[in-house]
């Protein structure tokens, strides 16, 4: 398999398909800490998932639009929303980001644990800042290279090349003019504890990227 083929809409469809729920259903720590002081607006939740994130800022009044390149996922994130009384709050919309445009404009853009390859992470993270509207946050959390080993396999045994690794200050460098005039409000390796898919305990560092748009950028 190459790795572009990972991304694609038939791998993500398949693996959802395969069983009932493959995320936990709650929402990502790092959003929980990092959103809780916002207004609430509109927000575009890249990479979507099942829906934990974008029905958790729902449930606080943001107007979300989730997006992820499968379908069936989508459709697990609408059915929560709805379960949980938010779901004329949540939209969802199928998109290859490595193909399709963004929608844009939004008062708050997280992209969470995605994982990208690092050729194509400067673009593809260029492309999620610019979905950001004037004086909006863009949300950036991801696996920190620190502690993670060769071919590290984290999510339910999948596995990812170093390169798909980054720091919060090596995402600033790859960003470069996209964030132009931005506040950097965070950039730091977070620690946290984790479970491996086989149960065992052990201890990531996040990487995490917090920016404010101006707001006449």
């Amino acid at each position: 398999m190459t790795t572009h083929e990972q991304y694609t809409a038939t791998f993500w469809d398949d693996r959802y398909g395969a069983t009932e729920r493959v995320w936990s259903g709650e929402p990502n720590a790092v959003l929980v800490q990092e959103v809780a002081d916002l207004a609430p607006g509109t927000a575009l939740d890249v990479g979507s998932g099942e829906g934990g994130d974008a029905v958790w800022l729902a449930a606080r009044g943001w107007r979300v639009t989730a997006i992820d390149v499968s379908r069936v996922a989508l459709d697990r994130v609408t059915a929560h929303a709805a379960a949980g009384g938010v779901g004329d709050r949540v939209t969802t919309r199928v998109v290859d980001l490595f193909a399709d445009p963004l929608p844009g404009g939004f008062d708050l853009v997280t992209a969470h644990f995605m994982q990208l390859p690092g050729a194509d992470r400067p673009r593809l993270y260029r492309a999620i800042a610019g979905a950001v509207g004037p004086g909006g946050t863009l949300l950036i959390v991801g696996h920190d290279p620190e502690g993670m080993p060769p071919e590290a396999g984290h999510d339910g045994g999948h596995h990812h090349p170093p390169d798909m690794f980054a720091t919060a200050e090596e995402l600033i460098v790859e960003l470069d003019d996209a964030l132009a005039g931005w506040t950097i409000e965070v950039a730091e390796r977070r620690g946290r504890d984790a479970v491996q898919p086989d149960g065992r305990p052990r201890f990531l560092y996040d990487a995490v990227l917090r920016a404010r748009r101006p707001e006449s950028g």
